[in-house]
């Protein structure tokens, strides 16, 4: 679905900060509800971030990071619409997750079915205490159709995610954390400032190595344990042969980079 840039913007605000992409759902008189023409803005977004900047973050302008689907929109799919909005969800949502940059999602209030399938999709999430993640699709006769089923259940297991689903139960970002479906929990207003902080930090990375990191990890989880050794044998390799991780591992031998320090340094 092809739309104008006029159109991309309504929905998301984008912004290159140094080698940090800052893309910004930006509906919140809907508290950033996702259409299919939301997707599509979503989708320009991230192909700009991953041809211009080292890693990016997605947040939610307003109090709340994303509500989800856009109901009104749904209910009036026929079936085959429905199939196909759903996988082209997934196609955005892969190009965050297995893209060529990582992704942090700065979580405030509502991070509710399809914005935790988003959410989820980004490699760190960073959240600060108005954040709460709730599956509502039980109460609402429906089925998660943007990854959950897939990125969701991998982060906090199936169990889990089923409870959430069959009881309606809304989770606080401290017990999300406690999950594993949260990164980082940030002071109250802080979320978006951890997030850039966390992105700027992974920016520095080779990108290499950060591509490795996005594509292969997950793959690797997917595979037996022998085919998942082999695999990062070869990474591994490929990775040394960089011209970046050369100059890296000659500076730390030649003592121009920092070692591994403790937590606060000492």
């Amino acid at each position: 679905m092809s739309q104008s840039a006029g159109e991309a913007e309504r929905f998301v605000t984008y912004e290159l900060r140094g080698a940090v992409a800052l893309i910004g759902l930006n509906r919140p008189n809907k508290r950033n509800a996702i259409s299919d023409r939301f997707v599509e803005a979503i989708a320009e977004a991230v192909q700009k971030a991953s041809s211009e900047a080292k890693a990016a973050v997605v947040f939610g302008h307003g109090p709340h990071f994303c509500a989800g689907l856009d109901l009104s929109e749904h209910s009036e799919k026929p079936l085959f619409e429905a199939v196909k909005g759903s996988r082209r969800w997934h196609a955005v949502f892969d190009m965050i997750e297995r893209g060529t940059i990582p992704f942090v999602s700065a979580l405030t209030g509502a991070t509710v079915g399809g914005g935790f399938e988003l959410a989820a999709s980004t490699q760190i999430r960073v959240a600060d205490p108005t954040a709460f993640f709730a599956l509502p699709e039980g109460q609402r006769g429906i089925f998660v159709g943007g990854g959950g089923s897939v990125r969701i259940a991998r982060l906090i297991g199936p169990a889990r995610m089923g409870d959430m689903m069959l009881t309606g139960r809304v989770l606080s970002a401290e017990a999300m954390e406690g999950w594993g479906g949260v990164s980082y929990v940030a002071h109250e207003g802080q979320a978006l400032d951890k997030a850039i902080e966390v992105a700027e930090r992974m920016a520095q990375n080779a990108e290499f190595t950060n591509y490795a990191i996005i594509n292969a990890l997950p793959r690797i989880a997917d595979m037996s344990s022998e085919d998942g050794l082999f695999t990062e044998s070869m990474v591994a390799s490929l990775a040394t042969m960089t011209d970046d991780a050369k100059q890296r591992l000659r500076d730390f031998l030649e003592k121009r980079a920092a070692k591994v320090q403790a937590p606060g340094g000492s």
